[in-house]
């Protein structure tokens, strides 16, 4: 009788089904992959250049539709992905194709760029059937995901406390465009994580007065093959196909782009700056039925997209891109929490703004208030502060300083907007005010183009918004011509000092203060070049610019009535006599009704009083009172001073701290009350009474 055969025991362990993704423990990795409807998963493991495949593991277990196992002996830097099978039935909204390598949804870095093949489709693209079946294998085309150590020294970071939302003014921008032309930054370094850490780089961000940098996305995307194939590229970066790693292309040494995010970050909070990522989380680099096969569709169509409930083979496309995530799957608003958690306690980034936000508040019956996501945000102590674009702000401020629009629309914009953020107890730091971001005109561009000029997107000028509330001042781009530069310029300050003298959270876009252009391009998605990327090469008219948006920045910080914690309402508080705004009028009264409905009232003033009540306690303000003067006229307004209805007026003057119309200002340029003052046209000035 023949003895048994020795049977050879596997390596493999069942392992746990969390957390997700690949997790090293420092014997081995342990592979977790939510699909509800996949019949195998196998994980692939891949040489030290990516290239090719050394091993090929099924994963043993399964639990709460968590595939599951534990690879020992390999650790990080191991390449991998995973093959899915299950089902490639489109028309039942499954498109499982084991050909097909797939990012891992939890991989915290990736390696490699996508290869645009046919091979990265689950159907034959030669067919344009999205119902065919393609057996071509992706791998050698595929980024691959990387299996990380996440150690990292963040004791070498001071003691970091976060920016108080009151005291907040963000700063828009591009980790690669930012310092992809810097002189002070070595040449390895330009346009990556540590190129915006470089100590030269946070000094110059950190003097502008500044609290917070905003980064435009940093997670892994995907150039689109369109673009690629007129030599452009996604450089905005909307189009993720990973929530968890930073992409390599922003490293200078991909293979530590991780810790050199981190080393980033911490640098950042040594100087006292906070540090927010957009995020994409409405859609996915996958596109529609007719895109290709990168991660989620091939792990769960059904579980990760909206698909047309009575055609499952078609995505539901809110977002205009192709598809939509399923923000109702409660495993995918896992992801989504799992991911901001994870950029908050591993990366130590400060917050998010979510692209496409209301999106994200879609349930199968639309727009929902009371959405999945939102709870679950809500109720997280890291994620619970929500603050929102405002772009009624932008339109407002932009209308008005071009005399299209009227001073009783733009009041409310001025007090933080409580017409549309003041309930639920929100504050005015709610309201993100903006005048300009990375989409549209930059603030040069903006007082210097009457139409786009996107004529280098290759989209012949079609792309990107013919609304832009903007005016070129007399001549479409760069003039010569001393009196259009010079209005330009005072407009450029009145936009800005509107922003940065307003309730609400003021965001900067990088380059404003120093007056960058695109050359008339407001949509430069697709320009990974000097359209985009900021010249340093700065003039003495730059310079100045410059020194005029530290002042504002300076006086915001400075006067905490521009900051209040209250929404502003114009109310006369009778306990303590006071209002804490008032509108002015150039007689030196309050406004009245007929003036405020007059659309011709082009000079108007704000004057907040700093005995009104600043919180929730009853009791009178110790802060300054200040008049700001907007005048938005083409000719020169007469003004009169008005006294701020008090006793202790006697003896109090009006002194001058900023004019848009004067670069600089002696000090002690007091008005007494009651002086007639000859405001420029089309200028702001602000006053502090004393």
């Amino acid at each position: 009788m023949n003895a048994p055969a020795e049977v050879k025991l596997s390596p493999i362990k069942e392992g746990l089904p969390y957390p997700k993704g690949a997790t090293w423990d420092g014997k081995g990795v342990n592979f977790a992959l939510f699909s509800a409807n996949a019949t195998k998963v196998e994980v692939c493991l891949f040489d030290k250049a990516g290239d090719k495949e050394t091993a090929r593991i099924e994963l043993p277990e399964y639990r709460d539709e968590i595939w599951h196992g534990y690879v020992p002996d390999i650790g990080p830097g191991t390449f991998y992905g995973f093959r899915v099978h299950g089902p490639y039935k489109p028309d039942e909204g499954h498109r499982f194709n084991p050909n097909k390598l797939l990012l891992d949804p939890y991989a915290r870095a990736t390696i490699g760029e996508l290869k645009w093949d046919p091979a990265v489709f689950g159907y034959k693209l030669e067919s344009q059937d999205d119902s065919s079946f393609d057996e071509r294998d992706s791998a050698p085309f595929m980024p691959k995901s990387v299996v990380v150590d996440p150690d990292f020294d963040w004791k070498r970071e001071k003691v970091w406390k976060p920016v108080p939302w009151d005291r907040t003014i963000v700063y828009e921008t591009h980790v690669r465009g930012y310092t992809k032309l810097h002189p002070k930054v070595p040449e390895k370094e330009r346009g990556s994580f540590a190129g915006l850490a470089h100590k030269e780089v946070i000094a110059y961000i950190k003097a502008l007065g500044v609290t917070t940098v905003e980064l435009l996305p940093v997670h892994t995307f995907v150039n689109d093959d369109f673009l690629l194939q007129k030599k452009l590229t996604n450089y905005w970066g909307y189009n993720s196909i990973g929530f968890f790693a930073p992409d390599p292309r922003y490293a200078s040494n991909p293979a530590k782009c991780l810790q050199e995010f981190k080393e980033m970050v911490a640098r950042f909070h040594d100087a006292g700056l906070e540090v927010v990522i957009d995020v994409v989380y409405n859609h996915t680099a996958e596109g529609n039925e007719k895109g290709p096969t990168l991660s989620f569709k091939g792990i769960d169509n059904c579980s990760y997209y909206r698909l047309l409930p009575d055609k499952k083979r078609y995505y539901i496309n809110d977002t205009g891109t192709g598809n939509t995530l399923n923000l109702s799957h409660p495993r995918v608003i896992q992801l989504v929490a799992d991911s901001l958690r994870y950029w908050v306690e591993e990366m130590h980034v400060d917050g998010f703004r979510f692209d496409l936000g209301t999106i994200l508040a879609r349930e199968p019956g639309g727009f929902d208030t009371h959405n999945g996501f939102m709870k679950a945000v809500m109720q997280d102590p890291e994620l619970q502060s929500v603050k929102e674009w405002n772009d009624k702000f932008r339109d407002t401020v932009r209308d008005f300083w071009r005399a299209e629009a009227t001073t009783k629309v733009l009041a409310p914009r001025l007090c933080a907007s409580p017409d549309l953020f003041a309930h639920r107890g929100r504050q005015p730091w709610a309201s993100v005010n903006f005048i300009t971001a990375h989409d549209g005109f930059t603030l040069n561009d903006l007082v210097s183009y009457h139409d786009k000029h996107n004529e280098a997107n290759g989209e012949n000028n079609q792309d990107g918004t013919s609304n832009n509330r903007s005016w070129n001042h007399g001549a479409e781009g760069p003039t010569d011509d001393a009196g259009v530069k010079g209005l330009r310029k005072r407009q450029m300050k009145n936009l800005l000092a509107t922003l940065l003298l307003s309730q609400g959270t003021p965001m900067m876009l990088a380059g404003d203060e120093f007056g960058r252009t695109q050359q008339g391009n407001n949509n430069a998605y697709c320009q990974d070049n000097e359209i985009s990327w900021v010249d340093w090469n700065l003039d003495e008219p730059a310079e100045r610019l410059i020194r005029f948006v530290k002042k504002l920045t300076g006086l915001r910080h400075k006067y905490p009535i521009l900051r209040q914690k209250r929404f502003l309402s114009g109310v006369f508080n009778e306990d303590l006599g006071v209002k804490d705004v008032a509108w002015m009028s150039t007689s030196g009264a309050e406004m009245s009704a007929a003036e405020w409905d007059d659309p011709n009232t082009r000079c108007f003033g704000m004057l907040l009083d700093g005995r009104a009540q600043q919180s929730g306690i009853r009791q009178r303000g110790q802060e300054a009172t200040l008049l700001i003067i907007f005048n938005s006229w083409q000719d020169v307004v007469k003004f009169k001073l008005p006294a701020a209805s008090r006793e202790e007026d006697a003896g109090c003057a009006w002194e001058l701290v900023a004019d848009t119309n004067m670069p600089d200002l002696p000090d002690g340029t007091r008005f007494d009350i009651g002086h007639v003052y000859e405001v420029t046209a089309r200028s702001l000035l602000f006053f502090e009474l004393t």
